[in-house]
């Protein structure tokens, strides 16, 4: 197998993995999922039930089947990985070296469920394979771009807020529908474009010439949206409240992983599973989605004074058809003309809006900037 580049995207519960030759096509993708419960490993269109209690096994587990499968990762040319959480000084993809590492091992605090295993991968990589290069690409660096006044919060400058502030994130995404859509559309790249990262963490983001303006998410990924488990923005009263009540530690657990769409359904957090729900619980939880997403998406508008596109990615834009379909209804406002929906393109030849679908592709804009790094060394 022509392999040249590793690229590794470890999530709170998953490790995805994808391999490119030196064309940037991929050759092998797969993922260690359910880490800690019933996890499965899925690869090359196969999958089995393999015991991955943690992301070290999981680790584990993937080059095992790499190497069942005559790929060393010591023979690569050099592994990439998606990290969360770059802070205010990651701003751009670069080779990780011990001060990278430091800086990642920093941001820590900020995204507690996704980079200490991003730190994970990476480390596991180097005790396997010392002399292979590594990259890192830094979710929150497309937002670089934002101006001031849309990343400060309006609190004192002091030490005790010192790093307080919007970062957002989904940028590699981001940063890939900004690639791919002129390829998809065969036309420039709206100037006023609306992107939709609809997925278990979902985000919107305000591209304006290329570049992000504004976004929902913040400090961490917790603001904004209503997402699979993830509360979406609360009011920092209510958040001390149930911290009075309840600890901080089972009020970050209620935050993260007990609210959103599963605690408004009562225990669906799956948005095909709350579709195919007909109880009140889970068509409430769907129209809370699609609601807050709408009041949202009016900001961003106002962030960019207008629109000329919406682009929707992540596993539900891409997927859920009727979700995708509730919200356009709900942007029709802005000279948006529905079209059929069966391609790429959902919206009318004419429509002074236009509307796409973007595929997800994560793992490739990882491996293009790290291909750029390499051939920049």
């Amino acid at each position: 197998m022509d392999a040249a580049l590793l690229v590794i995207n470890a999530g709170s519960s998953s490790v995805k993995f994808a391999l490119f030759d030196d064309g940037l096509n991929e050759v092998l993708s797969g993922v260690a999922s359910e880490i800690g419960g019933a996890s499965r490993l899925e690869i090359g269109g196969g999958a089995d039930a393999v015991a991955m209690p943690d992301h070290a096994a999981a680790l584990d587990a993937i080059f095992g089947a790499l190497r069942a499968r005559g790929i060393d990762p010591r023979t690569l040319k050099a592994a990439a990985h998606r990290v969360v959480h770059g802070g205010e000084n990651l701003t751009q993809p670069m080779r990780i070296d011990a001060g990278v590492l430091a800086e990642i091992a920093a941001c820590s605090p900020l995204a507690p469920l996704h980079n200490p295993h991003n730190l994970e991968a990476i480390e596991a990589l180097a005790r396997l394979a010392p002399d292979l290069v590594q990259f890192a690409s830094f979710d929150t660096s497309f937002h670089a771009t934002n101006p001031g006044v849309a990343t400060r919060y309006a609190i004192p400058e002091t030490d005790a807020t010192r790093g307080i502030r919007r970062y957002g994130f989904h940028g590699i995404s981001y940063a890939g529908l900004v690639e791919q859509l002129p390829e998809i559309s065969a036309a420039s790249l709206p100037r006023r474009l609306l992107a939709f990262h609809l997925g278990n963490g979902a985000s919107l983001c305000a591209i304006r010439d290329g570049k992000s303006v504004a976004t929902t998410m913040g400090y961490s990924p917790l603001d904004g949206l209503t997402m699979g488990t993830r509360s979406g923005g609360i009011d920092a009263n209510a958040v001390l409240k149930l911290v009075e009540d309840n600890g901080l530690e089972a009020t970050r657990a209620i935050l993260n992983h007990e609210s959103g769409l599963l605690g408004l359904s009562g225990g669906k957090s799956d948005m095909r599973r709350l579709m195919m729900d007909p109880s009140p619980k889970a068509g409430f939880a769907v129209e809370h989605f699609v609601y807050w997403t709408l009041r949202h998406a009016g900001s961003l508008m106002a962030a960019m004074q207008g629109l000329d596109g919406i682009a929707f990615t992540g596993g539900i834009g891409e997927n859920a058809a009727d979700v995708r379909m509730r919200i356009m209804e709900g942007l029709r406002w802005t000279g948006l003309e529905i079209g059929a929906g069966d391609g790429a393109q959902l919206h009318k030849d004419g429509s002074p809006v236009s509307a796409w679908i973007v595929p997800a592709r994560e793992e490739w804009m990882i491996a293009r900037d790290a291909a750029g790094l390499l051939g920049a060394a």
